[in-house]
């Protein structure tokens, strides 16, 4: 058994979403960062949370019930990670770090990371540098990553509400085939 599912059956769906993969990435990461340079516990908390809530939001909402929550829950984790992406800004700039720019050598790296599964129940998580300020800016990388992913999630789920309808709209399709009407 891993996390309550049997090891022989698939993953859900949502667990192989680029958006999904790459907030548990940096949902591990972030605890290893704040417990190495985050001394305040309610910095500590907030910037875990943040973390956690982004791809808790995406499981949660791709195993709801309807199109519509599953858009407004990938919209809460969009704003989850906006929110740990200004943690980690506000990191660089109240320790005197640089926040590097995407020519940065470093951050052509990290941009370069792409997420996958490498056993049942691991990821490809890479090591979190023992810098402070590479540490914040790999992190800052993967957020503004994920952000962009998380977006374009929405984007692709309003663009299916569109087109498809939601809950509401299928469960009156089906009463009308039902009653033959």
């Amino acid at each position: 058994m891993v996390g309550g599912r049997p090891t022989n059956q698939p993953k859900a769906g949502y667990e192989y979403l680029a958006a999904y993969m790459l907030g548990k990435v940096i949902q591990d990461l972030t605890e290893q960062f704040t417990k190495r340079w985050i001394y305040t516990y309610r910095r500590r908390d907030q910037m875990n949370e943040a973390a956690r809530s982004n791809s808790q939001n995406v499981a949660e909402g791709y195993t709801g019930e309807s199109l519509k929550s599953y858009i407004k829950l990938a919209g809460v984790a969009h704003g989850s990670n906006e929110e740990l992406t200004k943690d980690y800004e506000d990191f660089l700039r109240v320790n005197g770090y640089s926040t590097w720019g995407t020519s940065h050598p470093k951050i052509r790296g990290f941009r370069k990371f792409r997420v996958c599964w490498v056993c049942e129940n691991a990821l490809n998580t890479p090591k979190l540098p023992n810098d402070p300020e590479e540490a914040a800016n790999m992190l800052l990388t993967f957020c503004n990553m994920d952000g962009y992913l998380l977006k374009r999630l929405v984007d692709s789920l309003k663009q299916k509400h569109q087109q498809e309808g939601g809950l509401t709209e299928e469960l009156y399709r089906n009463r009308k085939e039902y009653r033959g009407y």
